[in-house]
């Protein structure tokens, strides 16, 4: 991977990422879309949080199933010392392990730091608050409690793993490991919006913040840790 890659796609990350927050502060495009999830006559929801089924499999279910590949990524990557067929993998199971922490981490610092409602939240959808963006505050959202929704933690993890395009070499590998990272993404993502929980803005710029975090951090072990002859392709 060379410096060009690197400062390419941090650009087109970091463009992607002005444009679409540009585009959905100003073209109302959330609410659109949010409100068609949304059965006004019964106030539910297009998929019932409430459903234990559905929230096995799309929230709880993920987080464990992603937290023992991770134990095994780091397990992999103690023993790569020790097993020459792990040792091409040691750098890109850095990036994925590295990203992965960074990208939640951040995520959750500027849920916190944004204070921006769910959907479900605002009076549109039988809440208290009113309709408020990244840029479009409301004076009267001082006097109600602290939300923490954007951007998008549950879809954090799995946009993470967009990370996994450079455990590998072979292009082949690299799109399935980035597709991989995109799936499941979208499909925790797409989950939350359907009960209520966040917009498709939140779902996109966690994706965007994702890629852009696993970019850098891959520079930055590239730099740390240059390749040192001719590695396999894998």
């Amino acid at each position: 991977m060379d410096k060009k890659f690197c400062f390419r796609q941090m650009l087109l990350a970091t463009t992607f990422l002005v444009f679409a927050l540009v585009l959905f502060e100003t073209s109302g495009l959330d609410l659109w879309l949010q409100k068609i999830m949304y059965q006004s006559g019964s106030g539910q929801w297009t998929l019932d949080k409430q459903n234990e089924v559905l929230r096995y499999w799309f929230y709880d279910e993920p987080k464990k199933v992603l937290g023992g590949v991770l134990m095994f990524m780091a397990l992999a990557l103690a023993l790569s010392g020790q097993f020459e067929r792990l040792k091409p993998y040691r750098r890109g199971l850095a990036i994925v392990l590295v990203s992965t922490a960074v990208t939640v981490l951040l995520v959750g610092y500027l849920k916190a730091l944004t204070n921006v409602p769910c959907p479900k939240d605002l009076g549109f959808f039988g809440g208290d608050y009113p309709y408020i963006t990244l840029l479009h505050r409301a004076e009267s959202v001082g006097s109600l409690d602290r939300v923490r929704c954007f951007p998008a933690g549950h879809a954090s993890g799995g946009f993470a793993l967009l990370s996994l395009f450079f455990l590998f070499r072979r292009s082949r590998n690299q799109w399935l490991g980035l597709g991989i990272g995109m799936t499941v993404g979208w499909v925790l993502g797409i989950y939350k919006m359907l009960i209520g929980d966040h917009f498709l803005s939140h779902t996109v710029t966690t994706m965007l913040l994702a890629w852009l975090v696993s970019v850098s951090v891959a520079c930055c072990v590239y730099c740390l840790a240059p390749e040192r002859g001719h590695e396999p392709a894998r």
